[in-house]
Formats: structure tokens, C-alpha cells, sequence
């Protein structure tokens, strides 16, 4: 850890930067599933046929994929991990997190999109449900399709 007076002759970016291993976690996370994926998957079953063959000249056994056993907790696991990640990261980046200090611009309603919902106590504004027993108005059936359209009847 620097002193103050370390700290104070140190520019911008030299305080800015952060461990190696706090900045790339998440990409090596990533990066490290894909190696394991390729290996489990492609790598180790062309292997094995490979082993067999020239082994005994003939492929008996298929490759059972070690990150499949116990149900494939593994994937489960990693996706877990990498999902939250980049869901932290997307919470970082909004927050304005590495952005130099630059926050991002609020986001605007754009059209069609829905109105903010009431808060609690507010009032309602649409029509109330009819009571109970009531009789409901019923719309007039549309006409069928090519059925000639009729005028409505005037009321009395």
C-alpha cells in the first residue's frame, strides 16, 4: 500500500488501476469454461477413439464426458457463475463503474412503452368491476367472415 505522499505523486491512471486478478476474473472465468468444454467434448473423445484404435483396432467404448457425471452440476455451477458476473457487470457499468467517472445517460421511455405502474394508496383509475349479480353489457358478436355487415338497430 502506498503513503500519502507516494499516493499524491502518483498520476490519474496509476490510481485507477486495479490487480490484474480483480479487472479479469470474469473473462478468465469464461475462458476457462470454453477450454474445459472443447476438451470434454472434442479434444478427449477424438482421443480416446484414437487410444482404442490403435490399441486394439477397434473403438468399444464411448467417451463419457467427465463434466456430465453427477448430473451435470458443473455446468450448472459455471453457468450460475458466469451468469451473476455478468449481471454484476451490468450493474457496474450502469452505476458508472471504469467508465472514468462518466455516469451513463438515463434512460428515456421510448414509445409503446409501458406506463410507470401506480404507487401504493394511489387511486384508480380504471372503470370498477360490476357487483356482484349485476348484468354485464355483452359486445355485439362480429360478423362472420364474407357475412354481409348490418347496420345497428336505432335504439328506442
Amino acid at each position: 500500500m502506498a503513503t500519502a505522499e507516494e499516493y499524491a505523486k502518483m498520476s490519474d491512471s496509476e490510481k485507477k488501476k486495479e490487480d490484474w486478478m480483480n479487472a479479469k476474473w470474469r473473462p478468465m472465468m469464461g475462458w476457462m469454461y470454453m477450454i474445459v468444454c472443447i476438451a470434454d467434448f472434442v479434444i478427449f473423445p477424438v482421443l480416446w477413439s484414437l487410444v482404442q484404435t490403435i490399441g486394439d483396432g477397434k473403438v468399444e467404448s464411448q467417451w463419457m464426458p467427465i463434466t456430465l457425471q453427477g448430473a451435470g452440476l458443473f455446468h450448472i455451477a459455471m453457468g450460475a457463475i458466469l451468469g451473476i458476473a455478468a449481471y454484476g457487470r451490468t450493474q457496474e457499468k450502469m452505476a458508472g463503474a471504469n467508465n472514468g467517472g462518466i455516469a451513463p445517460p438515463t434512460p428515456t421511455p421510448s414509445f409503446g412503452s409501458p406506463a410507470p405502474a401506480p404507487s401504493f394508496g394511489a387511486p384508480a383509475t380504471s372503470t370498477p368491476a360490476p357487483a356482484f349479480g349485476a348484468p354485464v353489457a355483452k359486445p355485439a358478436p362480429a360478423p362472420a367472415f364474407g357475412a354481409p355487415v348490418q347496420p345497428p338497430h336505432p335504439e328506442i
